[in-house]
């Protein structure tokens, strides 16, 4: 039993010596000009990749340091670092270190911005779709009508199925305008109703068959 209780005095001994040994380095980061707390800033062991970030209060705090010499370097963006060399941390009681950090203001150049040639068109269309002559022929139920073939994209629809209007993403027929070749066709078909016969009793369907 007496053994026992060495063994266990010694292994607590033991334990609260190694606890001992570890030191913390505590403090705040602050605004110099507001005295605002700083939330987020980086604070780093100069040489290792260890550290930590301040809270919503501007603190922090570096734990488990074994006693010696150390260097700390603070960051936030927009402001300027700051560095603190040959701190040194004991495993009696915390060390302290309070930083407050400068904005960083950077003077610019005078900034020159310049518009590149472009080609400026009667009117910026909210939606173009390009169809070529073979697009027209593949399509299947066209009957090589453009009026049918536009009819099956997406978001086109029509009045009824015995008109040519169409209606684009809900805009009215008239808000519509078609080209060939760069050239603007006021009107697709012959007529906007389908059936109709001209003057020579032919019925006119598609400008494009």
């Amino acid at each position: 039993m007496l053994k026992k209780g060495i063994i266990s005095a010694f292994i607590l001994f033991v334990t609260l010596g190694a606890i001992a040994q570890n030191g913390i380095i505590k403090g705040t980061v602050k605004d110099k000009l507001t005295n605002e707390p700083i939330i987020g800033a980086n604070i780093l062991i100069v040489g290792t990749s260890s550290g930590t970030a301040t809270d919503f209060d501007g603190n922090f705090e570096l734990k488990e340091l074994k006693p010696g010499m150390y260097g700390l370097e603070v960051s936030y963006i927009g402001y300027e670092d700051v560095r603190a060399l040959e701190i040194e941390v004991q495993g009696i009681r915390p060390t302290i270190l309070n930083f407050e950090l400068t904005e960083n203001f950077k003077q610019l150049d005078e900034v020159v911005v310049k518009a590149s040639a472009f080609k400026k068109t009667a009117e910026s269309p909210v939606s173009l779709r390009t169809i070529g002559v073979s697009e027209i022929k593949r399509n299947p139920g066209g009957n090589r009508d453009i009026s049918r073939v536009i009819q099956s994209l997406p978001g086109v629809t029509s009045t009824g199925s015995f008109r040519n209007d169409l209606i684009i993403r809900g805009g009215a027929p008239n808000e519509n305008r078609f080209f060939i070749d760069d050239v603007e066709v006021p009107v697709i078909n012959h007529f906007a109703t389908q059936g109709l016969f001209g003057r020579a009793g032919r019925y006119h369907q598609c400008r494009f068959c």
